[in-house]
């Protein structure tokens, strides 16, 4: 039973296996850089997963230009270059830092900062605004708690 089980699992396996892409290197620096440019990429259709992990039809287009682009000799900023001119600032993880980034970059921290301000002047605000008790009330609370 586990054998039928288990040969049954393994047909199955093959239909799952996605394309992998063979581009040819003429040297080991070449293919490094090529596989450490797609993993910074992002892929546009898939969101958040670069171009090394997506099987999506634009990751394929994308690593082939990636590819035809380091055999031409460009570097890895021109390489960047060329996909941010193209796909926009979504495509690099990390986007360069100028006007249009800004909120990207400082986003998050000045969010961060607005809240706690918000919470310190409400902290603040409640103790300042505590009731004061009369002579009356006080002897009434020292009764109450002894």
């Amino acid at each position: 039973m586990i054998r039928i089980l288990l040969v049954i699992l393994s047909f199955s396996s093959v239909s799952v296996k996605g394309a992998i892409d063979a581009y040819p290197f003429p040297n080991e620096e070449l293919e490094a850089r090529y596989q450490m440019l797609i993993a910074e990429l992002r892929c546009p259709q898939c969101l958040n997963t670069n171009i090394a992990g997506s099987d999506a039809m634009i990751s394929r287009d994308l690593r082939r230009e990636v590819h035809r682009l380091l055999l031409e000799g460009k570097s890895d900023d021109e390489i960047l270059d060329f996909m941010q001119s193209r796909y926009g600032d979504f495509i690099l993880y990390d986007p360069q830092l100028k006007g249009g980034t800004l909120l990207l970059w400082f986003g998050p921290l000045a969010i961060l900062i607005a809240g706690l301000l918000f919470v310190i002047g409400f902290v603040r605000s409640r103790r300042h605004h505590a009731p004061a008790l009369s002579d009356a009330e006080l002897s009434r609370l020292d009764e109450l708690t002894k």
